[in-house]
This record gives structure tokens, C-alpha cells and sequence, in this order.
């Protein structure tokens, strides 16, 4: 009897020392993960306050007007004149075009492998479309200073082939795979109750993809369109190849342009200064943009959800 009390309180003391232990263990956890999290943020915010602090110190310090920089036309720093209203809308139709063209591309072919494409080459098309994302930026812009810059020359017989257009194709094939890739998901996600309910109903496997299944999952279609979009505002290596560079308003899609991003690669590196601070406050609206456009997108992808 002895030995038995002796016994169940060995096993007693073990438990509750056991019990201590993963208490600990989940609590050291605990402050991991919230360390993890409070790091991101931390320099997420870091980030923003260096940028913007930067980027608003002419307009709140030097007595420079920030509506003059956004609508003015002519970027000469060595004369004083920052005005990016020609980089701002390179920017915006260098994103429309390219979303003109790649997000009914990237949704079609992202239905095609997830509905109707034999499963052997559904296989062999989506991990193309993942090596696709994996391709540094650099090499798209090679590409298309090679290939695409010189056909845009030889078809339209311009003096060069850099223009809005060779930006609009090369950013189109860059957004290309988030798009496919997160729609695909979205889709093969739509319950399977939905399509058979569709068919049982009488409608063609075609009706059904596209009246059933790219409405159930268009929530997830609008995030694929999100990621897409900022990749063109954010793409800064491939464009510099292929956009001629030219701080000038384009008047025609066939014209040299500089977009946001492009200005702030090519001017940082000797800027100082004036000049610097004007390229943050490019930084700053470049983020505002990035900024408006995903809180429009994510109110347009709960409206879906709802």
C-alpha cells in the first residue's frame, strides 16, 4: 500500500513538472511568435516614417509646393525644377495597359488549368507558370531589350523601339504568374457542390466556369489582381530597359517614358540634397498610390465576400 502511494505521488510530482514544462514551452513560444510580429511592424513603420520624413521635408521645411511637384511637367534638378506629373501618368498607363492585357490572360489561363485542361498537362503547365515567378526582373527587361524593343521598332519603323508600349507588354508578362497562380487557388477552392449543381441544372461545363465558378471565387480573382497591380507600380529593373527613360509627357503610346519607379533608380545614386529629398517625396507618392489602390481593391474583394 505503501509502495503504491509512493507510486502515485512520483507519478503526481512528474505530471505537474510536466505540466510546468509546457507551460513554459507555450509561453517562450508565445513571446517568439509576438516578437516575430512586433518586428515586422516595427520596421514596416520604421520604413515609412524614414520615407516619408525624407520625402516631406521640402514641402514642410525649404518652402517648396508639393501641388507644383505633382502637376508640374519639367524635372531638371540642376535648374531647381522637380514636377513628375509625366512619371505619374507613365505610371498609370504603364499599369492599365498592362492590366488590359495581363489579367484576362492570367484569369483564362488560370481556368484552363484548374478546369479544363487534362490533369498530365495541368501538371506540366503550372509549375511553368510557378518557374515563370521565379525569374529575377532583370532578365524580363533583358528580354525584352532584345526581343521585344527591337520587333516594337522594326513593325512600327520607329528611330527605337523603347517606349510605353514595350513597358506595357514586359510589365503584362511579369504579373502574369501572382495572377495565374492566386486565381487558380481561388477557383479550385469553389466547393464542388456548386459546379454540380450547375450541371445537374442543365448548363454547359463552359456556363458553369464562367457563371458559376469565377463569381464564387472572385474575392480571391480581385487579391490576384491586387498582387498583380502593385508588382507593375513596384517594377523598377525590367522597365528601366525598356522604357527609354525620357522625362517628358507621353502623348502616344509609342513615346519614351520614365516612370515613378525608373526616376528613383537611375537619380539616387549621385543625388544629394534637394534633389535626394525630391526623389523621396516620389518614394512617398509612389506609396500613396500603392496605398489607395489596395484599400479600393480589399473594400471591392469584402463587397464580393458579402
Amino acid at each position: 500500500m505503501l509502495m503504491k502511494s509512493q507510486a502515485v505521488e512520483i507519478e503526481r510530482r512528474d505530471n505537474k513538472e510536466g505540466n510546468k514544462n509546457k507551460y513554459i514551452a507555450e509561453k517562450v513560444a508565445k513571446n517568439v511568435f509576438m516578437a516575430s510580429a512586433l518586428i515586422a511592424v516595427i520596421s514596416l513603420l520604421l520604413i515609412i516614417g524614414f520615407v516619408f520624413y525624407k520625402g516631406l521635408t521640402p514641402f514642410l521645411f525649404k518652402g517648396y509646393s508639393f501641388t507644383e511637384f505633382i502637376m508640374g511637367s519639367d524635372w531638371v534638378p540642376s535648374a531647381d525644377k522637380f514636377g513628375i506629373s509625366s512619371m505619374v501618368a507613365a505610371s498609370i498607363l504603364a499599369t492599365i495597359g498592362a492590366l488590359l492585357i495581363g489579367v484576362p490572360v492570367g484569369i483564362l489561363t488560370a481556368v484552363f488549368i484548374a478546369e479544363v485542361a487534362p490533369k498530365k498537362l495541368a501538371k506540366i503547365i503550372s509549375p511553368a507558370v510557378e518557374l515563370l515567378a521565379g525569374i529575377p526582373s532583370v532578365l524580363y527587361g533583358v528580354f525584352g531589350l532584345a526581343v521585344i524593343v527591337p520587333a516594337i521598332q522594326n513593325v512600327f519603323n520607329l528611330p527605337k523601339g523603347q517606349s510605353l508600349f514595350a513597358v506595357i507588354i514586359v510589365l503584362a508578362v511579369m504579373m502574369l504568374p501572382t495572377i495565374i497562380s492566386v486565381s487558380e487557388t481561388a477557383i479550385k477552392a469553389v466547393p464542388q457542390a456548386f459546379k454540380e449543381g450547375s450541371l445537374a441544372l442543365g448548363a454547359s461545363k463552359i456556363e458553369t466556369i464562367f457563371k458559376v465558378v469565377l463569381p464564387a471565387a472572385k474575392s480571391g480573382i480581385l487579391a490576384a489582381v491586387v498582387l498583380g497591380v502593385g508588382r507593375a507600380l513596384g517594377e523598377t529593373m525590367a522597365v528601366i530597359l525598356v522604357a527609354g527613360n525620357s522625362p517628358v509627357m507621353p502623348t502616344s503610346i509609342m513615346d519614351s517614358v520614365r516612370p515613378l519607379t525608373t526616376n528613383i533608380a537611375l537619380e539616387m545614386g549621385y543625388a544629394f540634397g534637394t534633389h535626394q529629398e525630391m526623389l523621396f517625396a516620389t518614394g512617398v507618392v509612389l506609396f500613396t498610390f500603392i496605398l489607395i489602390l489596395n484599400i479600393v481593391l480589399n473594400k471591392l474583394s469584402n463587397k464580393a465576400v458579402d
